[in-house]
């Protein structure tokens, strides 16, 4: 792309660029710092090191089947996700 060009933005871009525009974004102090600080949260949160079995029924699954497809991951994922918010 030359300097020229503007990029083709989607539509989320489109609002983080008009939020950026209207001064709605402020710098984080201390910004190394709090990208280190929210590294290690994500690194500990993804950590998947226990397996447990549970029984649920066949309708709650299909649900959180359903539920999982419209947020876009897979099943698993959201009920780990679903507990994690529970216990913090």
């Amino acid at each position: 792309m030359k300097k020229t060009e503007k990029p083709i933005l989607n539509a989320e871009e489109k609002r983080t660029l008009a939020g950026i525009e209207a001064g709605k974004f402020k710098s984080v102090p201390k910004l190394k710092q709090e990208i280190s600080r929210y590294s290690k949260i994500a690194k500990d949160t993804t950590a998947k090191n226990k397996t447990i079995s549970i029984r649920i029924s066949a309708v709650d699954l299909m649900k959180l089947k359903a539920k999982a497809i419209q947020e876009g991951m897979p099943y698993q994922t959201l009920i780990s996700a679903s507990i994690h918010r529970l216990t913090v």
